[in-house]
């Protein structure tokens, strides 16, 4: 947001939003927008309303809100402490102001799963034309999962009576028609959504996927791409440059987890958190890069798993363990979302989940029966 020509009171509320979003939180710009405007209409009188303000805004998570009060704390207060009720307290003689969470043993090989919120940049080497990308994006756009559009089309060969145009001609012929104006609902592409890892464990492959999100999000035009791994990050826009190793430098800088800890559910939370995110889920096929390795709580990521699928039209996950074929899934997490995945595919690479991204129209066996789990009855399937 920029803040050129703001009072430096505003200045500072819009350095609160960053120091969330900096910490973790998904807060999108009109969150920041929304906090200003209400402490212009709320005209704070203490600090408390300025609390409350920022607790409806920015709406942190129930797991997180004790982590928001210290941010707020150490922001507003320095040494003061901010209760639910929005009163101050100051800390016992001898205490620090509020510090980060402590992390846990970061994973420096990339070989494990790790909760550790390392953040690190990461530079994508420019590779040569791939000959293979180029003819996949050349075949998507005709193999895009389809949706009815909600605007009728005129068509004689329609089976729906187009209402607007017939009563125009009824108008015209002094109230007599000889007969009704058909109209049909055309066939339009389904908004794609891509969630892709980044944490440590997925660093062999992050590249690939980078390269296939781009070429979709050329080819796709409601194309979505977030990646997560201790935080959640919207790349979308930086890959719509056209020249991939523009759209590829602009997605790692906007990234700032990259190969670090893997916090799946957290992240898939604060997707779900924000509501302009969540309502991209709507009706989307949604396709999940990562090697579901979990290492927080599995209850959070099967709720948000859970959520997803009943906002997808299709709801698939790639992951590179499934190309060994021995894999089974025998993490608690991932024999717990079982029952809500349409696919479980081999993610190992770009070039294997092409053939799947082009036939993904097409109904599939559900994961749950190949892999031996009944799928759940919460599933619904929106148009």
């Amino acid at each position: 947001m920029p803040i050129g020509g703001l009072p430096p009171i505003a200045v500072m509320m819009v350095a609160f939003g960053r120091m969330l979003r900096d910490n973790g939180f998904a807060v999108a710009p009109e969150q920041t927008e929304t906090f200003l405007r209400s402490l212009v209409l709320l005209g704070p009188g203490g600090i408390r309303d300025v609390y409350q303000a920022a607790v409806a805004s920015f709406s942190p998570h129930p797991e997180r809100r004790a982590d928001f009060d210290e941010l707020f704390r150490a922001f507003f207060h320095g040494s003061g402490a901010v209760t639910a009720s929005g009163e101050t307290e100051r800390e016992e003689e001898g205490e620090t102001e509020a510090s980060a969470p402590e992390r846990d043993e970061e994973d420096v090989a990339g070989d494990r799963a790790s909760a550790a919120d390392l953040l690190q940049e990461k530079t994508i080497a420019p590779l040569a034309p791939d000959e293979e990308l180029r003819r996949f994006g050349g075949r998507l756009a005709g193999r895009l999962p389809l949706r009815k559009s909600f605007r009728l089309r005129p068509s004689s060969k329609g089976s729906a009576v187009h209402l607007r145009r017939s009563l125009r001609q009824i108008l015209r012929h002094d109230g007599d028609i000889p007969h009704p104006l058909m109209a049909l609902a055309p066939a339009r592409p389904r908004r794609l959504l891509l969630l892709i890892d980044v944490s440590g464990s997925m660093r062999t492959a992050s590249d690939d996927y980078l390269r296939l999100a781009h070429i979709i999000v050329q080819r796709a035009p409601e194309a979505e791409v977030f990646t997560f791994a201790t935080r959640l990050s919207r790349i979308t826009s930086n890959l719509r440059c056209r020249d991939e190793a523009v759209a590829l430098a602009n997605a790692a800088a906007a990234v700032a987890d990259w190969e670090g800890g893997t916090q799946i559910g957290p992240c898939l939370a604060r997707f779900l958190s924000v509501p302009r995110f969540a309502g991209l889920a709507r009706g989307a096929a949604i396709l999940v890069v990562s090697d579901g390795l979990e290492r927080g709580d599995p209850a959070v990521f099967v709720q948000a798993v859970a959520r997803l699928s009943r906002l997808a039209w299709r709801f698939s996950w790639a992951s590179p363990l499934v190309a060994d074929p021995r894999y089974r899934p025998r993490t608690r997490a991932m024999q717990a979302v079982l029952p809500f995945l349409d696919d479980l595919v081999d993610g190992s690479s770009g070039s294997v989940l092409m053939p799947f991204l082009l036939n993904w129209r097409v109904p599939a066996e559900r994961a749950s029966k190949i892999w031996g789990r009944e799928k759940s009855a919460e599933k619904c399937t929106h148009a």
